[in-house]
């Protein structure tokens, strides 16, 4: 295994695939919320099993859901000023040089 790790990289990275992140966060953050809800009524259920760590995993999930949606939304914003920073400007009215 150790002759997998050795020599010099054949290839460059490809770039990374952008989507739309944000909803894509979003969503599944009212996903895991929606799942809690669900299960409240049968916490009695749950905890009869030994099962209430299913309803505290959904209400964790929809908790880090909040952190990825504040995090994704300020990248993308970041993305954005980047992108507009790069970008080259409208013309002038001045005349180009070659």
């Amino acid at each position: 295994m150790a002759g997998f790790f050795t020599g010099p990289i054949k290839h460059e990275a490809p770039e990374p695939l952008e989507g739309p992140v944000v909803p894509t966060i979003v969503g599944g953050t009212i996903l895991w919320f929606a799942l809690f809800l669900v299960q409240l009524p049968f916490y009695g259920w749950f905890d009869d099993h030994g099962h209430t760590w299913w309803v505290w995993t959904c209400l964790a999930g929809g908790g880090l859901g909040l952190i990825g949606i504040w995090y994704v939304r300020r990248r993308d914003a970041a993305l954005k000023r980047a992108a507009a920073l790069t970008e080259p400007t409208e013309t002038t009215g001045e005349p180009q040089s070659s």
